[in-house]
């Protein structure tokens, strides 16, 4: 299957049920495609939380579940199969990064590394924060990189650790804005590089390297939702549109989180809910509101404590209107209750978000493609060390 006939495939599946995967629980109690699929629904909902956490974390069991319903998603597993990781290369001694380094965040580069193979030209490292990637690059190939970062700070230090691991002559740092005009012009005759590089620092990537001739690209996304614009403006448009709250999908794969985030993550989405339901009954419906960001220190006390922030910050003003008359313990209960029925019809949606993750990487491949490079596309490591483990390398024919 070619990448352009892998795009074609999932954007038909994607187009056809969007009924499905559009709509955000957190947003639809009861999402319309209930209706029309009782079966699926009442099986999700009959789910233990053993299960949810299972399915939550396998993509494929989740398809398998979702097909026995919805028999046109048949093919959907076979979409998202792509090519093994590769085996990272041992690290020698050039390989020793720094103890700065976190240890999944050293095995990701490594693994990253690895898939790229021996660079094709100098290496541009996109975004690159401390150069760590870049900084392996060149002890592991001897090879000229330039680190190219927005933040001085962070320039400053990679420097500095390129000087404690004895590549400063090899790595260097440029100091300049990605998403500028101007910045196009290093990649002229590079190898881009760029791990990890989220939304428009990703996608402009590409169109700058394609524009500059780079002899090879290798890219691997992230968070594709953080864009300028409110609609996503794929490579090769199509009738597939979509906004920023659908890109968030691609992205709600969270294999690497703890047991303990995982409970901390229920509880803030059980107390965000429980105030929907007061905010509902206290004010009426309103419909959708926005839920600004609720600051972490506020799910450590109890669920009396999060209410009382709630209504301080709604107030504008501190200390917080009175809570006495609100029966705090109902509303909890009814905030479980909801998270609980959410987190299994999300399920639904989840199955389609390792497909709009690959589809967009697959516009980005036949883009390249198109303009003369020959490409792969497949993760560089296992999911359980990054979900975001899909690397789009392209060589200039």
């Amino acid at each position: 299957m070619t990448l352009a006939e892998r795009k074609a495939r999932l954007e038909a599946l994607l187009q056809g049920f969007q009924d499905v995967w559009r709509p955000q629980p957190f947003r639809v109690e009861t999402p319309a495609w209930c209706d029309a699929h009782p079966a699926l629904r009442d099986e999700l909902l009959a789910l233990d939380d053993a299960a949810v956490d299972r399915l939550s974390a396998d993509n494929h069991a989740l398809i398998a579940l979702i097909g026995r319903h919805l028999p046109a998603l048949a093919g959907l597993a076979e979409l998202i199969e792509l090519p093994p990781p590769p085996t990272p290369a041992p690290p020698g001694h050039a390989d020793r990064l720094d103890t700065a380094v976190p240890g999944r965040k050293l095995a990701q580069i490594d693994a990253y590394a690895a898939g790229l193979g021996p660079p094709r030209a100098p290496v541009l490292e996109w975004c690159a924060g401390k150069g760590h990637l870049g900084r392996l690059l060149a002890g592991r190939w001897h090879w000229p990189v330039a680190s190219l970062e927005i933040d001085p700070a962070l320039c400053d230090a990679g420097e500095d650790l390129a000087r404690r691991a004895h590549v400063d002559c090899m790595q260097h740092f440029i100091r300049a804005d990605a998403l500028a005009p101007g910045s196009a012009r290093h990649l002229a005759g590079r190898h881009a590089v760029a791990l990890h590089a989220c939304g428009d620092l990703h996608t402009r990537l590409v169109a700058d390297a394609v524009a500059a001739g780079c002899p090879a690209i290798d890219v691997a996304p992230c968070c594709y939702y953080r864009t300028a614009g409110e609609r996503y403006r794929p490579f090769n448009p199509t009738g597939l549109e979509l906004g920023r709250d659908d890109l968030r999908l691609a992205v709600t794969e969270t294999a690497t989180a703890s047991a303990a985030q995982r409970r901390q993550s229920r509880r803030a989405l059980a107390w965000k809910l429980a105030w929907v339901e007061l905010r509902r009954d206290r004010h009426g419906d309103p419909g959708y509101v926005p839920f600004p960001p609720v600051p972490e220190r506020w799910l450590r006390g109890g669920f009396e404590s999060f209410v009382a922030h709630m209504l301080e910050r709604k107030a504008g003003r501190a200390p917080a209107p009175d809570a006495a008359g609100i029966d705090l313990a109902a509303y909890e209960a009814r905030g479980w209750a909801r998270a609980a029925r959410m987190l299994r019809l999300q399920l639904a949606r989840l199955a389609f978000r390792r497909p709009l993750e690959v589809w967009l990487l697959a516009d980005m491949a036949v883009h390249l493609e198109g303009h003369g490079y020959a490409v792969t596309l497949g993760p560089f490591c296992p999911a359980s060390l990054t979900p975001r483990n899909l690397l789009l390398s392209a060589r200039k024919h």
